[in-house]
């Protein structure tokens, strides 16, 4: 484990509250050798001021500020560029992770050498956090019940197992080559990790490595309008461009955008 590092990708966009918490748990890390890659994404608030003070103590921590705001996708694949770890791991700017969370997660890479990405569970926090662990619990069970390392490119049709991007580790050259034309930018890691799925296993870590902050600010709290274009459809038909003859996975792009349709129209007459 001594010969890994990890690049981390913290994307930054009016969350100054909470940003020193969530850069603090980084530099907690039982596990050193990383480097923190944060993407300011045209903050309006004292994002950037909090993070340069953080730069300037820590020479691991690099700075790179968007003066227009870009968007998610285009915040990552500047972090993405900038990282130089064979393994990237993903914070959002209002998360946390746990003081093993990069300790454990090398050791479960040297176990499974075939897993390329690895993913955890997750501890709820905040305002909301009850009512959205209600609301993601079957997910929870599910996870718990697989068999890890597993193939898991066909289990993103219906939703996403892999609950917030604060929980992913991944290694770096997974990444190359991947389209990053999310039709829906806040559902952009579930688009990547469609694609990445086709290229390795997934293994995951039934320990709550990551504390997810539910507040109101939260994308998962706001109401949303109804919308036909799902970003796990638009990731499939990414994959089946590049696999035009294969007939299983066109059938299930296909179930799984009816699928979707029904998922859209419940939450849009429940609301």
């Amino acid at each position: 484990m001594s010969n890994m590092q990890v690049s981390v990708i913290l994307t930054s966009y009016n969350y100054g509250q909470y940003l020193k918490d969530t850069i603090n748990s980084v530099l907690n890390q039982t596990f050193k050798d990383w480097e923190l890659i944060v993407v300011d994404d045209c903050s309006t608030d004292n994002s950037v001021e909090i993070i340069t003070e953080f730069a300037n103590s820590d020479g691991r921590i690099k700075v790179i500020r968007n003066y227009e705001n870009q968007g998610l996708a285009a915040a990552v694949q500047t972090g993405l560029i900038a990282a130089t770890g064979e393994w990237v791991a993903f914070l959002e700017s209002d998360d946390l992770w746990r003081e093993d969370y990069l300790q454990t997660k090398l050791e479960a890479a040297e176990k499974y050498p075939g897993a390329g990405f690895i993913y955890n569970g997750v501890e709820f926090f905040d305002k909301n956090a009850e009512s959205v662990r209600a609301k993601f619990q079957s997910i929870i069970d599910k996870n718990r019940k697989l068999k890890f390392p597993r193939k898991m490119f066909y289990s993103f049709g219906y939703e996403n197992p892999v609950l917030t991007m604060s929980s992913v580790m991944a290694k770096r050259v997974l990444f190359e080559g991947l389209s990053f034309d999310t039709p829906i930018d806040k559902l952009l890691d579930w688009y990547l990790y469609i694609q990445l799925a086709r290229k390795t296993d997934f293994y995951y870590i039934d320990k709550p490595l990551t504390l997810w902050r539910q507040h109101s600010d939260s994308y998962l709290n706001q109401r949303r309008r109804i919308k036909f274009r799902f970003a796990n459809v638009s990731a499939y038909l990414t994959v089946l461009r590049q696999e035009p003859w294969n007939l299983k996975l066109l059938i299930f792009i296909i179930l799984s955008a009816v699928l979707m349709c029904f998922k859209r129209l419940k939450i849009y007459f429940s609301a």
